[in-house]
Order: C-alpha cells, then sequence, then structure tokens
C-alpha cells in the first residue's frame, strides 16, 4: 500500500511524481467505474422496464447484454485493474484467475455487438425470415450463446497459454508464507504471443472486420432502397438507417477507445518493452474503460426510444422525490398521481415510442398494399 507520510523526505522527486501519478489514476479509474454503473443501470432500466415491449425486439436484448458487461466492467474490471496492479499481490494462479475476467467482459462486448450487426442486416435482407427466427427465446438464447463463447475464450489462460512457469506455481501452492506471493501485473500472467495472435487478432479485429463489412453493406442496401421506395416507406427506411448509424458509431467509439491498448501491445511483442512509454499502457487501460462509461451517453443523444425513457425515467423520479418531500411537510400530493410515480403503468415510459411502432407498423401495410 502507498505510504505519503513520509515518502517527500525519503523519497527522490521523481518517485513522488510516481505516486502521486498514481494516485491521479487510481482516481480516474473510480470515477469512470461509477460512470459505467450509473450509466448502464439507467440503459438497463430504460430497455427492460421504460420501452413497451421493448425486449421483443432482438436488438434491444443484445444492446441489454452489452449493457451488462459494461456494468460488470465498473463493478469488477475496473476495481481489480487498480487493486491488483497497485495494492494487492498474490499467488500466480489466482491472479491469472482475476485477469480473465477482463477479458471474458472484454470478448462480451465484442459479441454483443457483432449480434447486433448480425441482427439488422438479418432484418434488412431477410424480413420474412426474420420474422420467424426473431423471437423473445431465441433473442435470449443467442445472448446465452455469446456469454457462453466470451467464458470459453476469455478463461482460455487458464488452460495452458500463460505466463506462470511450473516451478513458480507449485512454490506457490505448496509455500504457506506471504512472501511467495508476486506482484500481480496484467502481463506477468497473461502471455504476450495469446494476447496479440489470438486475442486481439482472432478474437477482436476478426468480428470488428466482420462487423465493418455488414454495416457497409446494411448502409448501401438502405441507400438502394431510398432511392427505389415509394414515399409511405421512406419514413420507415430513415428510421431504420437512424438507428444503424448510431449502432455504427457505438461500433466505431469501441474501436477507438481500444486499438490504442492493443497497438502497445502488439509493440511490445515486436519491438520489446522500450517502444512503449511507462504510462502508455496505463493511458490505454483507462480508454478501454471509459469506453463502457461512453455508450449509455450515445444511447441517449443517438436512439430517441431510448431518449424518451430517459426523460420519462427522470421526470418519475423527480415526482416521486417531491410527493415524498411534500408528503413530510404535509403538502399532500394527489394520491393517484403519487401512485403513478411508483407504479407507472407498462409502457407508460414511452408512449412517443409506441406511437412511432403504430406508426411504422401502418406504413408497412401501405407499402405491402402498394406493392400488391
Amino acid at each position: 500500500m502507498l505510504d505519503f507520510t513520509n515518502s517527500v523526505t525519503s523519497l527522490p522527486w521523481s518517485a513522488v511524481m510516481a505516486e502521486w501519478s498514481w494516485v491521479a489514476y487510481t482516481a480516474l479509474e473510480m470515477l469512470i467505474a461509477l460512470a459505467c454503473c450509473l450509466g448502464n443501470l439507467l440503459v438497463m432500466c430504460a430497455v427492460c422496464f421504460g420501452m413497451r415491449d421493448s425486449l421483443r425486439d432482438p436488438t434491444f436484448c443484445f444492446l441489454v447484454s452489452l449493457a451488462v458487461a459494461e456494468l460488470l466492467v465498473g463493478i469488477a474490471a475496473v476495481p481489480l485493474a487498480v487493486i491488483l496492479d497497485g495494492w494487492l499481490s498474490l499467488t500466480p494462479v489466482w491472479c491469472l484467475l482475476l485477469r480473465c475476467v477482463t477479458l471474458v467482459l472484454t470478448q462480451a462486448s465484442v459479441l454483443s455487438l457483432l449480434a447486433i450487426a448480425v441482427d439488422r442486416h438479418l432484418r434488412l435482407h431477410t424480413p420474412i425470415r426474420y420474422k420467424a427466427l426473431s423471437t423473445q427465446t431465441h433473442s435470449w438464447l443467442a445472448v446465452a450463446v455469446c456469454w457462453i463463447l466470451s467464458c470459453l475464450l476469455g478463461f482460455t489462460p487458464l488452460l495452458s497459454w500463460h505466463d506462470i512457469s511450473p516451478v513458480a506455481s507449485h512454490a506457490t501452492n505448496t509455500s504457506s508464507t506471504p512472501f511467495t506471493s508476486l506482484p500481480c501485473t496484467f502481463l506477468s500472467v497473461i502471455s504476450l504471443p495469446f494476447m496479440v495472435y489470438f486475442n486481439i487478432l482472432g478474437c477482436v479485429m476478426a468480428p470488428l472486420l466482420a462487423m465493418t463489412l455488414l454495416y457497409i453493406n446494411i448502409f448501401w442496401s438502405l441507400q438502394g432502397c431510398l432511392k427505389e421506395s415509394c414515399p409511405q416507406a421512406k419514413a420507415s427506411l430513415l428510421r431504420e438507417r437512424k438507428l444503424a448509424c448510431s449502432l455504427a458509431l457505438v461500433l466505431l467509439l469501441f474501436a477507438g477507445y481500444w486499438i490504442p491498448r492493443h497497438m502497445m501491445n502488439c509493440l511490445l511483442l515486436f519491438q520489446g518493452p522500450g517502444s512503449v512509454t511507462k504510462g502508455g499502457p496505463y493511458t490505454g487501460i483507462l480508454l478501454s474503460h471509459a469506453n463502457s462509461a461512453i455508450n449509455p451517453v450515445v444511447y441517449a443523444y443517438r436512439i430517441p426510444k431510448i431518449q424518451q425513457a430517459y426523460s420519462q425515467i427522470w421526470r418519475r423520479s423527480r415526482l416521486r422525490i417531491n410527493c415524498y418531500h411534500g408528503n413530510r411537510k404535509g403538502h399532500l400530493f394527489s394520491a393517484e398521481i403519487c401512485r403513478k410515480a411508483v407504479y407507472p403503468p407498462v409502457g407508460a415510459y414511452c408512449p412517443q415510442a409506441k406511437m412511432g411502432e403504430e406508426e411504422e407498423g401502418e406504413e408497412g401495410q401501405k407499402s405491402n398494399e402498394d406493392t400488391r
């Protein structure tokens, strides 16, 4: 644990600055963790409780899966990154197990994004078959498959692909003294060849490339449909394009925030430790964790249904607080108003979204009649 009582007198200036840099890094990580938890909890509440029948739409099921992964980043990955790097020493086996948690959550985010891209592609190119496949059971089954694959891929280093020597592992398992524990840094237990060849190229970059091609195909097809469609169908296609743009932005931000960290790992493998500055890896870690906090903001500004659900949740929260304080001070609010604030009717959070769905259904019927 860091000791600041005698740091100024007993350490050189560079060491003092290093300690204060670590304090600043820890504070930033805690702020990011708080933002991850609050933002992604809000997303989950907005989708699960604030939007009528939203979980019947596979896209929103996968968005909830992505929000759960990013919530767990704030709850588990960020605290583990801070505690294991600077405050705690563990045996190599336990260090490896806890470090794999980060890999699992990263893989869950990647596979959720891939599932969203595949869903939008199928919705556009095979609409008749998509209606038969896009049941709530199939959606949650796909979410379960994403998480099972994430666990299998993320915990792969536990099998044999790690940097723990058998001698060290045996020594830490048989010895009862606390001095056998070592500082638990990420690259002290995770193999760089595993990170570069398996994790980065196989589990991250390959899905990102597939998603990029899917979104290019989606936008190309939508552009062609907009040119050839009748005026009644254009509104629905424009909404589809806007949602696709928002989801593509989430993908672009994921790539932008994660690629610097992956590039540093590639440089460490091919050029050696001198190719990356001492603070570079921590900057990459901060960026990758910040990505989990930025997505709820993107949803609020880019996806109208979630934006409307956010605003309704905010209004009802304020009304609930006013009812509580007003009743305590003797200013009795209407019982009906307070009851609706605490127990809102199903679908009440997002009436505009419901109207939009009804309009979209009417436009689809009109376009089918025009086709006939």
